[in-house]
């Protein structure tokens, strides 16, 4: 099982949000690749990256800091927030991107993102709010169950699905496995959790499963709730 540590991108700089809500954004680095290269020093094989302010734009927002993050570190790369059509993509594929991340795009038009896991490297983004697709930067909740969306990607050449109870983000409450399970399942994808960690034991219960390829660790990190590199210790058993 990946651990992928997380960095939001929110006017240039590392920050975390609770619940998805812009205006709750706590600082953490005005240089988020020292923060990419620390990562990298743990042990880490994978930098997750959102750019928030193009989740809500629909367009890239933060592009020179994605650049330095490339730039600064050998991770690999995988980055969502705002993509909407294959330009962006290919744009982030030729800086050095590893892996796209489709959202609300997945929701909307899936068959565009059907399309593009024949050319790219794709993951799908599911967030979802009391079990629906949470869109637009969350800000939107849709009629989908986040269940139903997952099944639709089963054998269209998606590397992965990502899941975050948008409930959970931020709250360092824990990480809702059942939920990730049930996107596992429904999938039959790589299923990688997201939002509440809080320790070292979700890694744990999450590692138990055997049905869960990734986790993406971000608040409980920044706010000394986790010691990474003991995770890394015990994902690599």
């Amino acid at each position: 099982m990946d651990i992928l540590p997380a960095i939001d991108l929110k006017d240039g700089q590392a920050v975390r949000l609770t619940k998805g809500l812009m205006q709750s954004a706590k600082i953490y680095s005005s240089e988020p690749w020292i923060e990419a290269k620390s990562f990298e020093d743990m042990g880490s094989s994978w930098l997750h990256l959102v750019d928030l302010n193009g989740a809500f734009a629909g367009e890239p927002k933060n592009l020179e800091q994605i650049k330095k993050i490339r730039k600064n570190c050998n991770l690999k790369l995988e980055l969502g927030g705002g993509i909407r059509d294959e330009d962006t993509i290919k744009r982030y594929i030729d800086l050095g991107i590893d892996r796209v991340i489709l959202g609300s795009i997945a929701l909307k038009n899936p068959d565009f993102v059907k399309k593009m896991c024949q050319k790219y490297r794709i993951i799908v983004g599911i967030d979802a709010i009391d079990g629906f697709v949470a869109v637009e930067g969350w800000a939107e909740k849709s009629q989908m169950r986040a269940t139903d969306l997952a099944k639709q990607f089963a054998n269209a050449g998606v590397e992965a699905i990502i899941c975050t109870d948008v409930g959970k983000d931020g709250m360092l409450s824990g990480v809702n496995v059942d939920f990730t399970l049930e996107i596992a399942r429904a999938s039959s994808l790589d299923t990688i959790a997201s939002g509440g960690v809080k320790g070292i034991d979700d890694i744990s219960k999450l590692l138990a499963t055997n049905e869960v390829s990734g986790v993406i660790v971000g608040k409980a990190f920044y706010e000394g709730k986790i010691d990474l590199k003991k995770a890394f210790q015990l994902t690599s058993k």
